[in-house]
């Protein structure tokens, strides 16, 4: 079998620490190509991988016979670079969040479409461990009616580990054009709807910047969330909580609630009505926390979907359907409204 040829577009910190390493151990693949605008970066980090450098991604794509490419560029360039890199004929594997907007997002899809191309977003939280069983376990009734849940993503901030410190662009808006909501927010709000298995129809968004200063993006959110059914819950994003992070999700449902990444040695608590208590021990959720780092499955899942002709788990719709959650929010914390989300 030949292996698939893949380009990195984007070597700061989350190419860095996942995509790159989880291609490099990926015995179906050959990294033969990396892309940053700060030429030594790219020059680095193509020494460290074998691979070709180049400061253009547009170089890239013309010069290079690429099967795939992974998007890790601020979220403003998510949207250009991936449509580029699908119409020079590559799938396209695109961080999170996968767009700027929903007209973006289309456009992705429909380019994706008419290429013949995947195209997947790289919302890692659905191949956790925990989250997996907790799916499970909601699916088979376990739970009995689910009433409401409270999920959390926050840390520090990116500047702890992003390739440019406080300097990121995470923090300007220009560049990211939403901070801790587009950052961690998008995780969970692609998280619940693959566990609850039904859309968010109704979302209000409490969207601040209360904590760091000089930054022109938020910090710190909260949205309350109600599904097609009725299920009601919260979600908070925040790069203001230290020391450690945390990245629960708790669901209360008519016989059990799930506790997911809640407890430092058990990371799902499943307590019953009836007073039993399942603790499961399935492994750590990544981190960026130093000795942290696990396999996400996203690249390995990517790959597989694309040598053997599968649809990705997170597509182009599924990763629209989660910005759109986080578009929602943050209308809502302009116009101190709910945000009605469309089916």
């Amino acid at each position: 079998m030949v292996n698939l040829k893949v380009a990195i577009i984007g070597c700061g910190s989350i190419a860095q620490n996942r995509h790159l390493m989880e291609y490099e151990a990926n015995d179906q693949v050959d990294i033969i190509a990396v892309c940053d605008i700060v030429e030594e970066r790219a020059m680095v980090t193509a020494e460290a991988f074998g691979a070709r450098s180049y400061t253009n991604y547009e170089d890239l794509l013309q010069k290079e016979d690429v099967d795939a490419v992974s998007v890790c560029l601020p979220n403003y360039l998510h949207a250009p670079v991936s449509i580029a890199a699908l119409n020079a004929g590559a799938h396209v594997l695109c961080e999170k969040p996968m767009a700027t907007s929903r007209e973006e997002a289309e456009e992705m899809i429909e380019v994706a479409e008419r290429n013949n191309k995947k195209l997947m977003i790289a919302h890692n939280q659905r191949f956790v461990a925990s989250h997996e069983k907790a799916r499970q376990l909601i699916e088979s009734g376990d739970l009995g009616k689910v009433y409401s849940f409270r999920t959390t993503f926050g840390h520090g901030g990116p500047e702890g580990w992003s390739a440019d410190g406080a300097d990121s662009w995470f923090f300007k808006k220009d560049q990211a054009f939403i901070g801790a909501m587009g950052d961690l927010g998008v995780h969970k709000s692609d998280l619940l709807r693959y566990l609850l298995g039904e859309e968010f129809v109704d979302v209000a968004g409490f969207i601040e910047n209360n904590a760091k200063e000089g930054i022109t993006v938020d910090d710190n959110a909260v949205c309350i969330l109600r599904t097609e059914s009725g299920v009601i819950g919260t979600l908070t994003a925040s790069w203001a909580y230290k020391p450690e992070e945390d990245n629960s999700t708790i669901i209360y449902g008519e016989k059990a609630t799930l506790r997911l990444e809640d407890d430092p040695v058990h990371s799902l608590v499943a307590q019953y009505a009836t007073g039993e208590v399942v603790k499961y021990e399935l492994g750590q959720i990544q981190s960026n926390d130093e000795g942290g780092q696990t396999n996400t499955h996203v690249i390995d899942h990517f790959v597989d979907c694309v040598v053997n002709d599968k649809q990705p788990l997170i597509d182009g719709h599924e990763g629209k359907r989660a910005l759109e959650v986080i578009l929602a929010a943050l209308e809502s914390g302009k116009t101190r409204k709910i945000s009605k989300l469309e089916k």
